[in-house]
């Protein structure tokens, strides 16, 4: 939702002029870290990335740390500043693309009016290009007010976040308040700039089916076919999330058989789901496996569903809606500017595992406007730059004074 501010306040001059005089070094930062190609299973790449990012946050001041990713090539990489305030602040942001190697080939980094193209720059580069500058912006000003200000930038938020989600669940609950930078719509494909006040969990539905091996053209009677039972159970529980609240369920991929001429003993499919509501993966799983064992079509055989759960919801609470509700009346300085708050979106990010325990306050989406993700010709708007500085460095000086609502200090 968007909210009308009808006597806005004027902007703050002097980080406004700030926001304006860094956009060029925004979009050089941008460029560097476009032309490092480091999808999720690029260690090369990652290893780059996090020599980047953990050379750039020495220069603003912060102590920083590697930590390697439970799983995965990768490294974190973490910069810790300390104040001399009260607010304890967490930001986050990935380092890792969807993209394989080599994509700069066929999608140079470009620049086409107010569009800036290439792999990876709004998602999420502009992201680790918005935390740079503002801590700039904030550092030049003398900004120290918050008793700890932490920026942690992972190389699996593709995939998941298998190797770093856990750590980023157990940073959070050690400070106030986590902005996380991934980005938002471009105007393209939006009405205007948002920030993200939920989006959905994840997890991977499996079902296994196993029947019984035969010839398949001199004796198909003495097998029990799990290719057949498989399909029919696939359509069978197609519909089992709608009954759910809080699931979505798609079958994705499926195997079965080995040769052509054998009827095939074991079948296997894996599904996408996505859960809005905490145990919604549970309750699924449950309800599958009560719908296979209810309904077989093939004698004989057996089949099986579990569920690998991966990342966690993210919903919103008050005291982050209350700071959200804040963040549109500082964007509505620069000329009565809208931001919408988005309630959820299908897709997955980090902020669940930031919002996973309730103890901190999280939001999400402080990234440069863009569009193009996971797919061909990625940017960002250009014209979204000076506006997403402006609302972080504003919205940290307000948590830092603790001018915000909702947030105790």
């Amino acid at each position: 939702m968007a909210v009308a501010f009808a006597s806005q306040a004027a902007p703050d001059a002097k980080l406004l002029a700030a926001g304006q005089a860094a956009q060029p070094a925004v979009i050089d930062t941008l460029k560097e870290m476009v032309t490092i190609e480091s999808g999720s299973a690029n260690a090369e790449g990652l290893a780059k990335m996090a020599d980047y990012t953990e050379k750039r946050l020495h220069a603003l001041g912060a102590k920083t740390e590697r930590i390697k990713a439970t799983r995965g090539p990768g490294t974190l990489v973490k910069g810790s500043f300390a104040g001399s305030g009260r607010a304890r602040i967490l930001l986050i942001a990935h380092m890792d693309t969807v993209y394989p190697a080599n994509t700069l080939a066929t999608q140079p980094i470009k620049l086409d009016g107010n569009k800036l193209y290439g792999p990876g720059i709004a998602d999420d580069k502009g992201g680790i290009a918005v935390i740079l500058h503002s801590l700039k912006i904030l550092g030049d000003a003398g900004w120290r007010d918050y008793a700890r200000l932490t920026v942690l930038f992972n190389p699996d938020e593709e995939v998941g976040s298998v190797g770093s989600g856990e750590l980023i669940a157990t940073l959070a609950d050690e400070h106030d308040v986590v902005l996380s930078f991934e980005p938002t719509a471009s105007k393209a494909v939006a009405k205007s700039e948002a920030l993200l006040l939920g989006a959905s969990g994840t997890a991977t539905a499996t079902m296994e089916v196993k029947g019984r091996a035969a010839h398949a053209g001199a004796a198909p009677e003495l097998g029990r076919n799990a290719l057949t039972e498989l399909s029919h159970q696939l359509l069978q529980t197609r519909d089992v999330a709608k009954g759910i609240p809080g699931t979505q369920l798609n079958w994705t991929v499926a195997k079965a058989g080995e040769v052509r001429n054998q009827i095939p003993e074991r079948a296997q499919a894996t599904g996408d789901v996505r859960v809005t509501v905490s145990g919604g993966a549970e309750k699924l799983q449950t309800a599958l496996q009560d719908k296979v064992n209810a309904n077989r079509l093939v004698p004989d055989t057996q089949t099986t569903v579990t569920m690998d759960i991966g990342r966690p919801p993210f919903v919103a609470g008050d005291p982050a809606r209350a700071l959200a509700r804040h963040a549109q009346g500082i964007y509505a300085e620069l000329d009565g500017r809208p931001l919408e708050l988005v309630g959820g979106t299908g897709g997955a990010t980090d902020a669940g595992f930031a919002g996973r325990s309730g103890k901190a306050v999280v939001l999400e989406s402080f990234g440069l406007a863009g569009f193009g993700y996971h797919a061909r010709d990625e940017y960002i708007e250009i014209d979204s730059i000076v506006p997403r500085l402006y609302l972080t460095t504003r919205l940290l000086m307000d948590i830092g004074a603790g001018r915000t609502v909702g947030l105790s200090q």
